[in-house]
């Protein structure tokens, strides 16, 4: 079940917001669990076995863990390799028994049998958040959760499972205990959904529509124009798309009496790598800071341990994307030029070069890291960036992808770069102070209205295509 699906905005929202507010208050995030399992396991059933058995081994591994004095460290390490193990069996076997099999075959070592192992939904979400709730309690940051439900609800709560944002522990905690929400939350809450309901159907999936049609054919069958309009309009889809989730998984949860943190900071103007890395996706890079760069020893042992460690931070996090070496490619991509971001000339450079060529030369890098990411396996990559750059001989323009960038795309293209600037909460900072607060009320609840009429529209006259992020 997704967000932007018609079984969910008209069947299981209303019923889930109707049963939860007509739940007294000490029932609720009881009500919420029995909600979230149903959600979760709407595909495959099976989900709910897994996530199951995973959040009874940690309630017991984080009470193990509060309650011991002398074997605390141990018990943590067994815990985390746990399910470590647990989300490379699911995730990663595959792609390491092929990656054995191609080693042995040079060493005469017959090769190992490859089956394609179950993949449960959002795994890779699911064991951060258990990863963090272990050492939060490990660091005596938070104490052990005493009930089963509202732990089971920080691991499962329905908004964020399948997606994210990453909440850690320690950030959610009081709020499992004492969250009430207002009608003035409840109303931000409703704003904040329809904003990421209309930036993944209205932006994030026509645009798409480009980038998919020209990454289905072979390289060799558009020319350099069609390859630059391709990864445009995929920054563009990969942005609103993931932004969209988490405005609409803050949203709900919101309308639940919950705060999630943000998780997009408009990256599409960073100045740098490294302010591209605080402004996308900030609930990933801020887990990997806390739980992995500074255990490993951050920047504080010189330049080379820093580097090392970015270069360990950012390949994780490349294949915590997915089993496949385009992802690590696109994770020591980016580790590269943060590395060479620390170097003394290049620090230099970047602060002398103008505001507009630094925003040029992050954008740059960002998207040819997109290429990585979006494409089937490397070879494809690899001959796709040779032809952003003019290599292999151009062909005749294809009538397919030709037929999709009409004058209409090229103007949703050119709105959805407006959007992907922080233009609006300026306009919208002004706008406030130049009309009552009556007036911008009614307004906005036209505009939701609005947003609402054209994307119910557009999900009863086509199939709507699940968000990017639910693979990972």
């Amino acid at each position: 079940m997704v967000f932007s699906s018609l079984i969910f905005l008209c069947g299981f929202l209303p019923i889930a917001i109707l049963l939860y507010y007509l739940t007294p208050n000490r029932f609720r995030n009881l009500t919420l669990v029995g909600l979230s399992l149903i959600f979760y396991g709407w595909g495959d059933p099976l989900d709910i076995v897994i996530v199951a058995a995973l959040v009874s081994a940690n309630f017991f591994f984080g009470k193990s863990i509060d309650r011991a004095e002398h074997s605390r460290r141990l018990l943590l390490y067994v815990s985390v390799a746990g399910n470590l193990l647990v989300l490379i069996a699911f995730k990663y076997a595959e792609f390491l028994l092929v990656n054995l099999n191609v080693i042995g075959h040079f060493v005469s070592i017959p090769p190992l049998p490859v089956v394609s192992p179950y993949l449960p939904l959002g795994i890779s979400f699911i064991t951060f958040h258990i990863i963090s709730y272990l050492v939060d309690v490990y660091r005596r940051t938070m104490p052990a959760q005493k009930s089963f439900i509202d732990f089971t609800l920080y691991i499962c709560n329905f908004p964020q499972l399948i997606a994210g944002p990453i909440i850690r522990y320690h950030e959610i905690a009081d709020q499992l205990e004492n969250h009430r929400v207002t009608l003035r939350d409840f109303n931000a809450g409703i704003t904040r959904f329809t904003a990421g309901l209309g930036k993944k159907l209205l932006i994030a999936n026509p645009i798409g529509a480009i980038s998919d049609t020209v990454f289905a054919l072979p390289v060799s069958s558009y020319p350099t124009s069609f390859a630059w309009i391709a990864i445009v309009c995929y920054t563009l889809q990969i942005y609103f798309d993931f932004s969209a989730y988490s405005d609409m998984a803050i949203g709900l949860a919101r309308m639940f009496g919950f705060r999630f943190p943000e998780n997009f900071n408009y990256p599409y103007v960073s100045r740098s790598m490294q302010d591209f890395w605080r402004r996308w996706h900030m609930s990933l890079s801020r887990w990997f800071r806390d739980y992995l760069y500074i255990p490993l020893g951050g920047n504080r042992a010189g330049d080379l341990v820093t580097t090392r460690n970015l270069w360990i931070v950012f390949l994780l996090v490349g294949f915590w994307h997915g089993a496949s070496w385009n992802f690590g490619i696109w994770g020591a991509w980016h580790g590269l030029f943060l590395s060479l971001e620390r170097l003394p000339p290049v620090q230099r450079a970047l602060g002398r070069m103008p505001a507009v060529l630094c925003h040029a030369y992050t954008l740059l890098i960002v998207m040819i890291g997109w290429v990585f990411f979006r494409s089937q396996d490397l070879p494809y990559a690899i001959d796709f960036i040779g032809r952003l750059f003019g290599g292999g001989r151009a062909p005749k323009i294809d009538v397919i992808v030709g037929s999709l960038v009409s004058p209409q795309m090229f103007a949703l293209i050119a709105i959805a770069s407006i959007f992907a600037l922080p233009l609006w909460p300026a306009i919208a900072r002004k706008l406030d102070t130049a009309f009552s607060a009556t007036a911008m009320s009614l307004s906005r609840s036209a505009a939701i209205a609005c947003i609402l009429i054209v994307t119910y529209a557009s999900m009863t006259i086509e199939a709507i295509p699940p968000f990017l992020y639910f693979r990972f």
